[in-house]
């Protein structure tokens, strides 16, 4: 399992990542880093529990607390297993919290770039989720 953060927190909704492969999760981390510096909470995670390919809920559950803001948290996944692991983080932390949390149906990099650059405007969960998903089919 790796994790990483970057940033330091803000007004700004969060963006979390999440990968079966901790190489990609941080160089999609890193690509948000470099295009919208530090203005925007964020976290990565990728591998298992026992440094292979896959998710696990712990470590989701740590990246939402790293990228943790009161304007939200979007999620970015690369397959089916990290949307349902991120799905089952987001349900643990909370009624109240999870409201906050919405994983992105948007592609991992590009959904993840754009969704930050809106962020790092001020904008609401809402738009955020909704500028990210333009992407998708």
């Amino acid at each position: 399992m790796s994790a990483g953060v970057a940033g330091e927190r803000t007004a700004n909704v969060g963006i979390v990542i999440v990968s079966h492969s901790p190489l990609v999760a941080r160089g999609a981390a890193d690509m948000v880093r470099q295009m919208v510096g530090d203005c925007v909470p964020l976290a990565w995670t990728g591998g298992n529990a026992e440094g292979g390919l896959g998710t696990h809920v712990a470590g989701i559950q740590a990246a939402i607390e790293a990228a943790w803001s009161d304007a939200g948290v979007a999620i970015f996944v690369d397959l089916g297993g990290a949307e349902t692991n991120s799905e089952m983080a987001a349900e643990l932390l909370g009624t109240a919290r999870a409201a906050r949390i919405v994983v992105c149906n948007a592609p991992l990099v590009e959904g993840a770039v754009v969704a930050a650059a809106e962020a790092s405007c001020g904008s609401s969960l809402a738009k955020v989720v909704a500028t990210a998903e333009e992407l998708s089919p």
